[in-house]
């Protein structure tokens, strides 16, 4: 990047102005991190401050039955496969329980596009995980299982979503959105929803009176170009809607090892090699900078490994996610080591160790505690190394 643009970005973002297309596909072709790390956590620290949001939730995938075959997906099985399950959703409500004594306050509900499991299934388990954790928020259900519901039942996406808020449902989730730009996508998914139908159905969750969450799949096939058509879309609707509290940029995953049966599910990891750490960094800030409209940008850390985590902090995320407790649809296939559970105690140890802030927040984004930051010294000195 020439001196005269990089100011001239760098004028732009200071001065609070958006920044355009061309600008997103410079900073992606800059290679000082340190100077897109510094804008962006020039952002991040306007609309966030110190804080680091966190929460203690539970994922919880109660069938992983998918008729999709969606190239990157090691997490689906086709009816009869080994390791194909679908949970009685009396053993869903158990799970759940179990996460009662941690205070949870969030479910986390994503599946697969199961064939021949009734529409009825869906909104009934929401309501019998709303019966026995009541203060628990559902977030629940990508846009492409609410369009798959509308196959199932007949029943319209408004229909649909008017049913499973009655049944307890507080936010969807972000997953379906992988890469929407065509060119892209064509190669990646096999399912029918997308970029129309992904902003319809969250166009209408918006009307509603719902706040989502946004995302985006990096580190395939893909290249910055269409990164930056993905974050720009969702700006768009943004201002139309003001719906999304938060923008997850979701690291694609290899296979490291076969599935148990034998069989590697993910057909692209012949074809791409997965974004370096530096690159997963450089994805955060230019999200962050171009994003100005989405109040949080969160780090998965299952995704991404704790270190990388930790220094996403330092480059636009506000936000880490939470205990997840168990995370089935990438989390065997990463290399990073990270646990299947981050305790409250963990979480704040990581962010602290990071010299920040923790706030305890529910799927509103609504503060459920303030805790205190790091001890000064440790923050501001350098420390030894521990043995």
């Amino acid at each position: 990047m020439d001196s005269g643009l990089r100011k001239e970005i760098e004028d732009k973002v200071l001065s609070g102005e958006r920044l355009s297309r061309e600008d997103g596909i410079a900073l992606y072709a800059s290679d000082d991190l340190a100077w897109l790390g510094g804008l962006a956590h020039h952002v991040r620290t306007k609309k966030n401050g110190d804080v680091v949001h966190f929460n203690v939730n539970r994922h919880l995938n109660m069938t992983n039955v998918c008729q999709a075959s969606c190239a990157y997906c090691s997490f689906q099985r086709k009816p009869g496969e080994k390791d194909a399950y679908t949970m009685r959703i009396e053993d869903a409500v158990r799970l759940a329980k179990e996460m009662e004594p941690d205070g949870i306050t969030e479910l986390h509900i994503v599946n697969g596009l199961h064939p021949t499991l009734p529409w009825r299934y869906y909104p009934r388990s929401l309501r019998e995980l709303k019966k026995v954790l009541p203060n628990v928020s559902l977030k629940a259900f990508t846009a492409t299982e609410i369009q798959h519901f509308e196959t199932i039942s007949g029943l319209s996406a408004s229909e649909i979503l008017d049913e499973l808020m009655d049944a307890g449902l507080e936010s969807l989730t972000g997953g379906g959105a992988e890469i929407f730009d065509w060119e892209v996508r064509q190669h990646i998914v096999d399912h029918a929803t997308h970029w129309e139908d992904w902003s319809r159905i969250h166009r209408l969750a918006h009307e509603k009176g719902l706040k989502t969450p946004s995302t985006m799949l990096y580190g395939h096939i893909e290249e910055p170009r269409h990164r930056v058509d993905h974050v720009l879309r969702l700006r768009e609707l943004q201002d139309e809607t003001g719906g999304f509290q938060v923008f997850i940029p979701l690291r694609y995953q290899h296979d490291f090892h076969d599935s148990r049966d034998g069989i590697v599910r993910n057909r692209l990891q012949a074809r791409t090699s997965m974004a370096t750490g530096a690159e997963a960094l450089k994805v955060f800030a230019v999200s962050r900078l171009l994003f100005d409209n989405v109040p949080h940008v969160k780090c998965f850390w299952v995704m991404h490994g704790l270190s990388t985590a930790q220094l996403a902090l330092n480059h636009g995320a506000d936000d880490l996610d939470g205990s997840v407790v168990e995370y089935k649809i990438t989390h065997d296939a990463d290399g990073f080591g990270t646990p299947n559970k981050m305790t409250r105690d963990d979480l704040l140890e990581l962010i602290r160790d990071a010299g920040f802030r923790p706030v305890e927040r529910n799927t509103r984004y609504e503060i459920v505690r303030e805790y205190e930051g790091p001890e000064q010294g440790r923050r501001d000195v350098p420390q030894p190394m521990r043995f």
